[in-house]
């Protein structure tokens, strides 16, 4: 089963920053969605490793994750 995880941040800077991060763990390009206007990022994961990405979006302080 798959998972998708939001996180809203403050500005495009950290919205670069934890696209890189995601991309440099081995997540997939084609699972990561950026919405640089609104300053979010979307991962869809298999559940396994969902605790893993939330960590990875919590380190950059997200505005809210869900």
């Amino acid at each position: 089963m798959t998972a998708a995880v939001v996180a809203t941040y403050n500005d495009v800077t950290t919205v670069k920053n934890v696209e890189d991060d995601l991309r440099s763990t081995g997540i997939p390009m084609e699972e990561i969605r950026v919405d640089k206007d609104h300053f979010k990022v979307r991962v869809t994961i298999p559940d396994v490793t969902k605790a893993e990405v939330v960590e990875i979006l919590k380190r950059h302080r997200p505005v809210e994750v869900h």
